[in-house]
């Protein structure tokens, strides 16, 4: 209440020991987020999608966990995507008014054609939001699968779903600023959904991002080093080896471990769903 009147360093505290709650709340939804997870594999797995669906910053959030999966793990960026009421505009300015309107959202799931393989998930810090209640309904009409995050107790009218996910972060140090510890909440949800649901997926052997494929200095010299981990050749040879692989760590790793071609390492996680750990099973990974 006296936000206003505390020393910098006093207001620094205050709101660190304030986000820790955030923390917090999320670890009491962990079953919740396992099963949303569980949804998600299950629908990527099969060729159907992720979609997010939220406003303001709840929307902002979800566009920003959906473009960072390409670079990390490689996918088609139609798997995973953002859904944010007002459009890409929305994303640099406030775009009063987008999120009231049910139809809206509920146009937003016609529009992405979403279907019995997809999953729509819902943010809505406030719990409230029309534009995501409208997005969820239709969603679930068409069939999908449907999650809502909410950082407030039931209210009135929420839509059905599958799976819903409660983080009860509490007041904010600026009332009503969902921006603080609600979408800190939401930005730790989002993370473990989708990592653990591209884990789950093999893209990730170890804790290492072997689906990287690189395509810039950055993503290269990364990639180097991963290979360079799992093969415990020197970095000319990783280089090397990359290139062969065209740029793709697994591939690469694979021609290392079992002395094949590219197309041969190919084909062997193909036949293996792209999953690492089954390729290499019978192969020497790491040097003794």
């Amino acid at each position: 209440m006296n936000l206003d009147a505390m020393s910098i360093a006093q207001a620094v505290a205050l709101m660190n020991a304030q986000d820790a709650l955030a923390a917090a709340a999320v670890a009491t939804q962990q079953h919740a987020i396992a099963r949303a997870i569980e949804l998600v594999v299950s629908a990527l797995g099969g060729g159907g999608r992720l979609i997010y669906f939220g406003a303001g910053t709840s929307g902002r959030l979800g566009v920003l966990d959906a473009a960072e999966c390409p670079p990390t793990f490689r996918t088609d960026p139609r798997m995973v995507q953002g859904v944010i009421a007002g459009g890409q505009a929305a994303m640099f300015a406030a775009q009063e008014g987008a999120e009231d309107r049910a139809e809206d959202g509920a146009a937003a799931a016609d529009s992405n054609a979403l279907g019995p393989s997809d999953v729509a998930m819902g943010i809505a810090a406030g719990g409230t939001t029309p534009f995501v209640h409208g997005a969820l309904r239709r969603a679930a009409e068409r069939g999908a699968k449907t999650i809502f995050m909410s950082c407030v107790q039931p209210v009135a009218n929420e839509p059905a779903v599958d799976v819903i996910i409660r983080p009860l972060t509490g007041p904010e140090v600026i009332t009503g600023s969902t921006r603080l510890k609600a979408g800190t909440a939401t930005k730790l949800i989002l993370n473990t959904i989708s990592t653990l649901a591209m884990v789950q997926l093999g893209k990730v052997y170890e804790n290492l991002m072997v689906d990287l494929k690189a395509t810039n200095a950055k993503l290269r010299d990364r990639a180097g080093r991963i290979v360079a981990t799992l093969t415990g050749l020197p970095p000319d040879q990783c280089a090397q080896l990359l290139d062969r692989a065209d740029g793709h760590v697994k591939t690469a790793v694979v021609m290392h471990a079992r002395n094949i071609d590219a197309d041969a390492a190919r084909r062997l996680l193909q036949s293996h769903a792209g999953r690492l750990r089954e390729a290499m099973r019978d192969a020497v990974v790491r040097p003794k």
